[in-house]
């Protein structure tokens, strides 16, 4: 769905949470081959069966690619992403967790680079089904400006 929204109107402290998604062991498989990543933390049940984590955990590229894929049903077109800064793997992610992402609208700057924009920064967090944050990350997006574009 696109949503037109100035850096004006987004305001701080409003948050948004997507569907869930269950992890699964085709995810793996296809993770593993587009990334060349077959370590034995995803890909090997008896290496992990005796570990501290009693089972293979996923890829942490890949909840951070479905979480942040997740998050895409709303298109803002006066924006786009500059990236993402502070990622963290929190807990392990095994096949068959679900897992769904909350984005919070978290602080407001003016971008020096462009006049017209300002930046927003997001706190992005990916949780399982118990509500447990599994991966944490700040998203940041250049958005226009309202008062720039009246002009």
């Amino acid at each position: 769905m696109e949503r037109p929204r100035y850096l004006e109107e987004i305001e701080i402290g409003e948050v948004r949470e997507t569907y869930g998604r269950t992890i699964t062991e085709t995810d793996f498989v296809v993770h593993a081959g587009h990334t060349g990543d077959f370590f034995p933390h995803h890909m090997d049940a008896e290496f992990m069966a005796k570990s501290e984590f009693g089972g293979r955990i996923a890829h942490g590229t890949m909840i951070f690619a479905i979480g942040v894929g997740l998050t895409a049903t709303e298109i803002n077109p006066l924006a786009f992403s500059y990236g993402y800064d502070r990622l963290r793997f929190v807990k392990p992610v095994f096949i068959g967790d679900t897992i769904r992402t909350r984005i919070t609208a978290a602080r407001k700057e003016d971008d020096p680079k462009r006049p017209q924009s300002g930046k927003l920064f997001e706190t992005v967090q990916v949780l399982n089904q118990k509500g447990e944050v599994v991966l944490a990350c700040e998203h940041i997006y250049v958005v226009q400006k309202k008062e720039v574009a009246a002009a």
